[in-house]
């Protein structure tokens, strides 16, 4: 149960509304670490996944937006090569 709670984090909006997440994966892509996080309070079934940076810092580790275009569309490419499992992704 505590591995699980760590996989929980919530993060901010632009507009400060707050969304909890569960870690689904950090992956490494071109010298970079992008977290894959999956919202969840989406009454939809079809949740759409979240890819924020994930930075460390030492001690502190923190998400970021990817504002360039060219690089959020290179990792969202990449993560479409991935085996995923979509079955993960609904809510039970």
């Amino acid at each position: 149960m505590g591995e699980e709670e760590q996989n929980i984090v919530e993060i901010m909006d632009e507009d400060g509304v707050a969304t909890q997440c569960e870690v689904y994966d950090v992956i490494e892509f071109e010298g970079k670490s992008y977290a894959l996080l999956l919202p969840l309070d989406e009454e939809d079934e079809e949740a759409e996944l979240i890819v924020l940076e994930y930075i460390e810092e030492g001690d502190e580790c923190y998400f970021q937006s990817i504002d360039d275009e060219d690089e959020f569309d290179k990792v969202c490419e990449y993560i479409q090569t991935l085996d995923v499992d979509e079955e993960e992704f609904e809510e039970e």
